[in-house]
Order: C-alpha cells, then structure tokens, then sequence
C-alpha cells in the first residue's frame, strides 16, 4: 500500500495524518506546542518548534508503516504570520502570528496611505494589524537590525518546507494572507511594497499549491525519518485549505467551519467584493479559484465562556459522569423551544470580524424575564452565534440561495445545532464523515494532484461522504426570520452604545 503523509500546522499544535491513495485515513498524531503572549496583544511562537513538531509525529507514524511506502507530503499551515529568516533559513526572531496585533500604527500607516476600498481591491482584504505586512512593517520600525538581514519571510507551512528541501517558497493562498500580494495579478503588489517602503525581494518565490518545490534532503530525512528524496508539495493556508477539505471546489460550493471562531466561505471563480467591505477573499489552493469568506471571531468561544462562567454545575456533572459537558448542553437546548423563549445572545466577547468590523463591540443577553431559564440563555447562545453566520453567508453569496452547506468544525458534531442552523440558513446542513480533519484532507489531495496520482481536485469526493443531512423546518424557518430582524435592529440599537463604552 502507498501512502500520502498531510501536516496541518495550526496555532496550537501539528496534526499529521497518514491516508491510503484510495483515501482512507489510516493514522494520525499531534503535537502540542504553545503560543508566547507578551504585553497582552503580542503573540509569537518559536519555528523551530515548528519543525520539531513536523519531526516527530512523522516519526511516530513512520514507525508504523514502510518509509519508503509514503510517496508525497504537503502541507496546511496557519497563515497571517511573520517569520524572518536568514539566507541559511535561519529564524533571526521568534515568529510573529496572526493572533499578535501590535502593529497598530502600522496599520494606521497603511490606511494614510491607502484608501481603504482601494486596498482592498488590490489585496481582498482590508489592511489590518493581523496580517503580515504589518507585522513586517513593525520590525522594520523597531527592530531594523532583524530587518536588514531577513533574506525571506515565511509562514508556518514554508518554514518547513525550507527545512525539509533548502527552498525558500510560498503559495499563493498563503501569500494572500499577507496583505501584499495583489489578488488579480496573483504577484507581488509593487504598488503596496513601494509605497510602504518594504523590499519585495524578501519575500518568497510563489508557487501553486500543488507544485513539487523539492524533495527530502538527506538531513530532513535523518531527523523525519521520511525516505530521502521523498517529493514535498507545496500546500497551502489553512483558510484555503478547508475549503478544499470541506469539497468545495466548484464555483457556488458553500461550506461553514464552525471551530473556536467560525467562518462561512464559498468558492468564486473571481474575488467577490463586498461594498461594505465586510468580507475577504482567499486564493484558493484550486487553481483559478478564489474563496471569498467571512470570519467571526467568537463562535465555540462564546459556548467555552458560558461553560466556564455560567455551567460550573454541568461541568461537575460531566466530571463525575464522564461525559462531555457539551453533551449536556446540547441536551439542555433540546427541550427549549426555536426562539429561546425569548432571549438573544449577542456573541461579541472578543469584538467582531465579519461582519461587524467592530473591535468594541459586546457579548450580551437581551430579553431576559423573570421567568427565563439557563436552558433558554444556553439556546439563546448557539442561536446567536448561527444569526450571526447567516448575516456572514448571505454577503459571501450576495444573497443567493444555498442548495445545502457543508458543515466542518467541533462544532458539527452537535446534531441539534446542524439542525438550528438549516433552520436560520433556510438550507440543507451536510455533515462529512471527517468533521475536524479538512484541512488535512485538503493536504492529502493536493499532494496526490501533486505527485501525478490524481488527474484533478475532483478526487476530493473519494476522501470525504456525506454521513448526515439536516433540513430545514417551514416553522422554524419563519420564526427565525423574524428573529434574525430583531437580531440585526438590536446591533444596529447598540453599535453607539459599544463606542461610548469603549471611551469610558
């Protein structure tokens, strides 16, 4: 049997998985590495932990199976970030990630410079502190030393190829994570670069996602214990590469990540932008692609904060019972009726992305009675979260109606929260089979476009099944309509509350 070997590189830890070429996934192990928070909005993360998690959950899996068996490896990696290398690949700094956002100025020099639809047609994106540009503009401004001897920035994913195969490379959904790379042209944008004054030459080669940058040196292969000359594909971002995880690799493909944060993405021969510029699009790993997308910040996190602050009692259950405090959760809702008697739950406790680009905004419970339960404000959460997604969806598809949505994410594994949310999306709701693997199934598939064992992307739907279909209600659907109304006139009501609150 061969095999392909994905690394999915994310904030919290490397997963890799090992899948047969017929599309099964065979093995998988993880390595758990930490993210260093300074002065409360800095976030770094040292790369050669990087690499050592890449070494050793191969080696784990490796020992397992015939090296040589593997026939490809590739790459998902979190995106956003900045890493500053030597022209030995050395890191000069700890690396910057996309959580870090000191680089406010930067971004208030961005927007002097720039108007902000015009940056964000060039980019898709609008200029912000998380993103890479700035960050790089930061060190420029505070630590030009580091500056003046980086030979390349990178992201996590191009860090590791260079230490696998001595290639200093990206690809184009990564390099559009970084506010420099013009989205139309698929180029570094020289009008951002030189208006920035960052030096376009430290930023790496581009390629396709699925383009063999090298092979496995015969170092990488003392430390992985991958066969030397093993082929090594290129990858991509992580936001690109759920969508291909997720199967959505046609032109109208709509799928929802529903994690920590969430986000609703759909797959556009062209960027599609929002007059409101609410949204971002991603390059996709596909060629030709693109994936516009709009991201909330907090979604599981909103459902974290309530078990922690207001489910200690729950959460004792589930100590003592040995199951999931979700799953007393999802239990709790399930004898609350659509609506949640009532209760609204506004799910800004971290400010807001899409599609509210709202740093001050507020979490809060609206409607609250005498006579309202802790089922009812449990509901009132899942179904504020999904009001909030369907808001995001509607931009992303500029309205148009969605046959059915596939559904990825920890948070998919909820029967009855599939079911609220093909009642609010007025849409079927699928679940796959790998609900929490699709950006390592996205790896996998590029590395087989890679290597020549699949003849295109298409080969995606032998990796991932449709195993559950929610659809939606006619009496939910109406009642949450409305709903969704009461929703968007109690933000709108707010919005100037949140910024007095933000000057006191």
């Amino acid at each position: 049997m061969k095999y392909l070997l994905a690394h999915d590189l994310g904030t919290s830890g490397n997963k890799v998985t090992l899948f047969s070429t017929e599309g099964e996934l065979l093995d998988s192990e993880v390595y758990a590495y930490e993210t260093q928070w300074f002065n409360g909005v800095w976030a770094e993360q040292d790369a050669e932990i990087w690499y050592q998690a890449v070494c050793q959950t191969t080696k784990r899996i490796l020992s397992r199976v015939n090296p040589q068996d593997v026939i490809g490896v590739s790459f998902s990696g979190q995106m956003m970030g900045c890493l500053c290398v030597d022209e030995h690949g050395k890191p000069l700094r700890q690396a910057i990630i996309w959580a870090d956002m000191r680089s406010t100025k930067e971004e208030c020099r961005i927007k002097e410079l720039f108007e902000e639809e015009e940056f964000y047609r060039i980019t898709g994106h609008r200029p912000r502190a998380s993103y890479s540009l700035a960050k790089l503009m930061w060190i420029k401004n505070n630590e030009p030393e580091v500056y003046e001897k980086t030979y390349k920035v990178l992201h996590a994913k191009d860090y590791v190829i260079s230490r696998l195969t001595g290639e200093f490379v990206t690809d184009y959904s990564d390099a559009s994570s970084t506010n420099l790379l013009d989205i139309n042209t698929l180029e570094w944008s020289k009008i951002i670069a030189d208006a920035v004054e960052i030096d376009m030459d430290k930023m790496p080669r581009i390629h396709g996602s699925t383009d063999v940058v090298g092979s496995v040196s015969e170092t990488a292969s003392r430390d992985t214990g991958l066969f030397s000359g093993t082929p090594v594909v290129c990858g991509g971002g992580d936001g690109s590469m759920s969508a291909l995880g997720a199967g959505c690799i046609a032109e109208g493909d709509v799928f929802c990540t529903l994690g920590t944060s969430a986000w609703n993405a759909t797959t556009a021969n062209r960027p599609i932008y929002d007059a409101q510029l609410r949204t971002f699009n991603w390059v996709h790993v596909v060629p030709g692609k693109y994936v516009p997308c709009g991201t909330m910040q907090a979604a599981g996190a909103s459902l974290s904060w309530f078990v922690k602050q207001l489910a200690k009692m729950e959460s004792q259950e589930a100590k003592l019972t040995g199951t999931n405090v979700y799953d007393i959760l999802n239990d709790m809702i399930s004898h609350v009726e659509a609506g949640s008697g009532g209760v609204y739950f506004m799910p800004y406790l971290l400010g807001e992305r899409s599609p509210r680009w709202n740093v001050n905004a507020r979490a809060g419970f609206i409607g609250i009675k005498m006579d309202t339960t802790k089922e009812e404000m449990v509901r009132s959460v899942f179904e504020g979260i999904t009001f909030n997604l369907k808001i995001i969806l509607d931009i992303v598809t500029n309205r148009q109606y969605t046959r059915e949505v596939m559904m990825t994410g920890g948070g998919a594994k909820s029967p009855i929260w599939c079911q609220i949310f093909a009642d609010i999306y007025n849409t079927d709701i699928l679940v796959p089979n790998y609900i929490e693997e699709a950006t390592s199934i996205g790896a996998a598939v590029t590395a087989g476009v890679g290597i020549g064992i699949y003849d295109s992307f298409e080969k995606i739907h032998d990796f991932i099944k449709v195993v559950k279909r929610f659809k939606p209600r006619k009496k939910q659907v109406a009642l949450y309509n409305s709903r969704l109304e009461v929703f968007e006139a109690l933000y709108r009501a707010l919005e100037p509350v949140y910024d007095i609150m933000a000057r006191t």
